[in-house]
């Protein structure tokens, strides 16, 4: 009898199959033209901060020039610069202060969500997997900074701290927005540690450290990316809201927030929209381009979490 030969795996085929984890983002993301659409503006605006705040000069863009105050957009000045979004009113290019205020929004938003995110997420983990004395110290802990007047803290810090700029106010907000992460990712580490998996790991002897970042981590993979996407949003608004107020960044450091609070007076609101429009519309878009690339991710990992 002749037996079929048992056809061998082509190292070449094999390492040019993408990783199941891409071909499941790529499959939501070809069913949703939306998300698409959402990554190709987010990646736009991106390296439209990047390349042009490495392009312009800082110190050029907020030289203060009294003589152009307020030009309105397409005019040249006497050098020959063309203001294609207008000047405010230091006379400053708007055009450069929305490409460096957009760069050090997005640094804001996305290292106050990395640094969160990793504390949050680790003690969640922590307290829901070891539960009992660990669980209720960390809790209590949590519970603590929550009742906190968080909002007036920062506020206050903010106007207290020397030399205060952008790395002071990722700092001063990860103290305290990590709590919120923390208590969700306990209740869904509580709700996972009592599957079967779990209990086969520890019957097999599987170190803690192990089951918690190989086994748990995985498992929450879909809140991750849920709770990345929507806080990172969240925290470019909570910077640009604060600098609206007057207590995020401070005047000299551009930012989506410093373009917005123009807005505050009321002549520039009515009658120089060209100051405040650009950088409240960009706000905007950046927001729900967030939220749809978001979305998108968070199918593919529960796509990916059902198939195990």
């Amino acid at each position: 009898m002749f037996t079929k030969k048992k056809k061998k795996n082509n190292p070449a085929e094999a390492a040019s199959i993408p990783p199941m984890g891409i071909r499941m983002i790529a499959r939501e993301f070809r069913k949703d033209k939306l998300a698409i659409f959402s990554l190709v503006v987010l990646i736009a605006i991106i390296l439209f901060a990047v390349i042009g705040s490495l392009v312009l000069d800082q110190d050029v863009v907020t030289k203060v020039d009294i003589l152009e105050r307020y030009t309105k957009p397409g005019e040249v000045n006497m050098d020959g610069h063309k203001y294609i979004l207008g000047a405010d009113e230091g006379g400053r290019d708007i055009l450069g202060l929305l490409i460096y205020g957009t760069r050090n929004s997005i640094f804001i938003g996305f290292a106050i969500t990395v640094i969160t995110s990793i504390i949050g997420v680790s003690v969640g983990l922590i307290s829901g997997y070891y539960g009992g004395v660990i669980d209720n110290i960390l809790m209590r802990i949590v519970d603590f900074v929550m009742i906190l007047p968080i909002m007036l803290i920062i506020i206050v810090l903010v106007t207290i701290v020397p030399r205060y700029d952008a790395m002071s106010l990722v700092w001063i907000m990860s103290v305290f927005y990590w709590v919120g992460k923390a208590r969700l990712f306990r209740a869904k580490t509580l709700s996972e540690s009592r599957r079967d998996y779990i209990s086969a790991s520890k019957t097999l002897g599987t170190s803690d450290f192990k089951i918690i970042f190989r086994e748990l981590l995985p498992n929450v993979s879909s809140l991750i990316i849920t709770n990345l996407t929507m806080n990172f949003a969240a925290n470019i608004g909570i910077e640009t809201s604060l600098t609206f107020l007057g207590f995020g960044l401070p005047a000299k450091t551009p930012s989506l927030g410093t373009l917005t609070a123009y807005a505050n007076n009321s002549e520039t609101l009515s009658n120089r929209p060209w100051i405040w429009i650009p950088a409240s519309v960009l706000i905007l878009v950046l927001m729900l381009s967030i939220n749809y690339v978001g979305q998108a991710f968070k199918r593919s990992a529960d796509a990916r979490q059902r198939l195990g």
